[in-house]
């Protein structure tokens, strides 16, 4: 049982994306984590902070360390993330003397938003291939079929005659840009979080920038200045997925409205009905309707978790984990979901 539609045990044959979710499985995170305090270890021994012992202890710890999550979920119980229970095993496992350099200046929620960067950097390269799928799909549709009639719909009415290739651009161009501009984010978004307490790196003196600069480039991120408080990149990642999963949505009632009528669209493997056997339902296509229409709903929530007080939020940020991975998985179906209804298309226009 599940309260969610992405991984219910059925609703997630429609609605799901394995890929996407795994990058939101607690196995991605915690594995996101580690590679966190690993390459914060080393970063520090070569900024001279920690030494050289301290880092091979603790890079030889983590090789083989399996938490305990047993005790990470009363952790977050306890303390609202599972990091100062996290933190505390590894420096158990790599014991004294060298235990106590762990984390050192870090804070939780350097791990938690490294972490989710380095997840988000996956599920982008996800995306990425999909997009790019749905498109060249929708290519070949216009190849096939383009030059094609149809009768221009306006207002829901009758208009004039215009070409499938017409409609086939207004489907294709709008992903095309939104590729354009997911090349533009990702300068912006996947880049390492590293502040310290409250964003200062007080403990590390002077090295603070050093040692963030060294940190970065060792986890695949960008380098930039700690931004607890400032989650303007992340909201425009969600505006991103909105965006897309509208087009696709605009895709799909255009299909469903085409669907309706029959003369101009032939699908295969529609949905059946219990009661009305002779019924070919454009399932792919109202979902996709759907999709649109809840990323856009959490949007406003994504919106609303800009507000952050002072130098650190537990509440906004708390509404980030329960927006964003949905909001992915939601983009993931819908660009899943668009390739095979594009795949479907028999016939368009006459």
């Amino acid at each position: 049982m599940t309260v969610s539609p992405f991984d219910h045990p059925l609703l997630s044959a429609l609605l799901g994306d394995e890929e996407a979710s795994r990058h939101f499985s607690v196995e991605a995170e915690i594995e996101a984590a580690l590679a966190f305090e690993r390459a914060l270890a080393e970063a520090e021994a070569e900024c001279g902070l920690v030494t050289a012992d301290a880092k091979a202890a603790i890079v030889t710890a983590l090789a083989s360390f399996r938490p305990d999550t047993a005790l990470l979920r009363a952790g977050v119980a306890k303390d609202g993330v599972m990091v100062p229970e996290l933190v505390r095993q590894i420096r158990v496992a790599v014991g004294e003397p060298h235990g106590q350099q762990v984390h050192f200046g870090a804070t939780s929620q350097d791990v938690i938003d490294t972490s989710l960067m380095l997840r988000l950097k996956s599920l982008v390269e996800h995306l990425g291939l999909l997009l790019t799928e749905t498109i060249i799909r929708l290519a070949s549709l216009e190849d096939r079929f383009g030059d094609r009639a149809l009768t221009g719909m306006t207002r829901m009415q009758p208009a004039i005659p215009v070409r499938v290739a017409d409609r086939v651009t207004a489907w294709r161009a709008p992903l095309q840009r939104h590729q354009q501009r997911l090349s533009e984010q990702v300068r912006r978004l996947l880049v390492v979080q590293f502040g310290g307490a409250a964003g200062t790196l007080e403990k590390l003196g002077d090295k603070g920038p050093a040692v963030r600069a060294a940190l970065a480039p060792k986890l695949g991120l960008a380098d930039a200045p700690q931004w607890h408080s400032q989650r303007d990149a992340l909201v425009d990642f969600a505006g991103w997925l909105s965006l897309l999963t509208g087009s696709l949505g605009k895709f799909g009632q255009d299909i469903a409205l085409m669907a309706q009528g029959g003369a101009d669209i032939a699908l295969s493997g529609g949905g059946g009905s219990s009661a009305m056997p002779h019924k070919q339902n454009p399932v792919k296509a109202e979902a996709l309707v759907a999709l649109a229409r809840f990323n856009a709903t959490q949007l406003a929530g994504m919106h609303q978790a800009l507000v952050h007080e002072q130098e650190r939020s537990g509440a906004a940020w708390a509404l980030e984990w329960l927006l964003l991975p949905q909001m992915a998985v939601a983009t993931a179906t819908s660009l899943r979901l668009a390739a095979e209804l594009t795949a479907q298309i028999e016939s368009l226009g006459h």
